[in-house]
């Protein structure tokens, strides 16, 4: 009923930059949260940045000045923004969204995209 669809990753070295995109698509009526999680090898999946559908944002404290998170509802998509990545930064990065239906409201979850940060 309602697909997510990641693109954006890829590998970059150390200093670098790239930007993630998510759009949404199905039988939605409204995009509530949306947001990017990670999961490193090993390691939890973890929250980086969540955006409102008013536009107010959260971000971790590990990529606080470096990632920004932004969305357009005309076009569904929700963007990530990564500079000065890190090695650390490498991991599956995860879209997000709380979305309503006809009739309920669920969160879904894109395929992940992969991020791999060279030192």
């Amino acid at each position: 009923q309602v697909q997510l669809v990641e693109s954006g990753g890829g590998l970059v070295q150390a200093g670098g930059s790239l930007r993630l995109s998510c759009t949404a698509s199905g039988s939605i009526v409204t995009l509530n949260a949306m947001g990017w999680y990670r999961q490193a090898p090993g390691k939890q999946r973890e929250l980086v940045a969540s955006i409102m559908s008013g536009g107010s944002t959260s971000l971790a404290d590990s990529v606080k000045g470096r990632f920004t998170i932004s969305r357009d509802n005309v076009k569904r998509t929700v963007y990530l923004q990564m500079n000065s990545l890190k090695p650390e930064d490498t991991a599956v990065y995860y879209c997000n969204a709380d979305v309503t239906i006809l009739l309920s409201r669920g969160v879904y979850w894109g395929q992940g995209t992969q991020v791999t940060v060279s030192s």
